[in-house]
């Protein structure tokens, strides 16, 4: 391993930095329309889902074998209060309006990626030990 590949700027730089775009956009009083015609919402849970799958590989340590309930939970949670204070920010920002339910498809964005990710993390460990993909339970 070497030190560069586990530093604290590897391994939370990606969602620090998805952090600060979601800040930036966030800053504007008139930001842009949502590309390829997705609605707000839509919009949202993706921005969410990217942040919560970052979160997770922060959480994680950038190691599949540091993917588990407990982290895919973690990268939940630290997403759904991001979305919380973005929304607490827009409060303040001229022209923008703080949305709950922006929060709630955050949240959902958010909550999708970490799951899919562990879900994955359970397949891809069990096939590399040349078991069935859905062998193993992990530990509720």
């Amino acid at each position: 391993m070497s030190s560069a590949r586990h530093s604290v700027l590897w391994v939370w730089g990606p969602a620090a930095g998805m952090m600060a775009v979601i800040f930036v956009v966030s800053s504007l009083s008139e930001p842009p329309s949502p590309p390829g015609g997705l609605s707000d919402r839509k919009l949202h849970t993706l921005e969410y889902a990217v942040l919560g799958a970052l979160m997770l590989r922060a959480a994680a340590g950038a190691r599949w074998a540091g993917v588990t309930l407990m982290t895919a939970v973690s990268a939940f949670v630290l997403s759904t209060a991001y979305g919380i204070t973005d929304e607490m920010h827009q409060y303040f920002v001229p022209g923008r309006e703080s949305d709950p339910g922006d929060v709630a498809v955050d949240a959902l964005g958010s909550a999708l990626a970490a799951a899919a990710i562990w879900l994955w993390s359970i397949i891809k460990a069990n096939l590399a030990a040349g078991r069935p993909p859905h062998a193993r339970h992990p530990p509720l």
